[in-house]
């Protein structure tokens, strides 16, 4: 626990100093650096930033992997769907083949 709680700090510190060298702000604005931001406005601090970062590490693998079993699920029980989008991935990509 201390070792990920360590990461996670120095993620958040890496982080911090990408935003303090960027010029346009806007481009580099995500959760993160809005956790950060209102740790410098004294609206969080910055033991919920790492605990908040962390969560969102953690947490994503799993949500992900529910969300995308349920989609799989229920392509399959739509094959009128699952065409659908198959042509539209045709559409998109034509002959080329697909990449990760």
């Amino acid at each position: 626990s201390k070792d990920l709680k360590g990461a996670m700090e120095i993620l958040i510190e890496q982080k911090r100093q990408k935003l303090s060298t960027v010029e346009k702000l806007d481009e580099h604005m995500d959760f993160a650096s809005q956790l950060i931001f209102a740790q410098n406005r004294g609206d969080l601090t910055a033991e919920n930033v790492n605990q908040c970062v962390l969560e969102m590490m953690i947490a994503a693998p799993d949500t992900l992997s529910v969300t995308l079993f349920f989609m799989l699920i229920l392509i399959a029980e739509h094959p009128t769907v699952e065409e659908e989008m198959m042509r539209e991935i045709e559409t998109v990509t034509g002959k080329q083949e697909l990449q990760s």
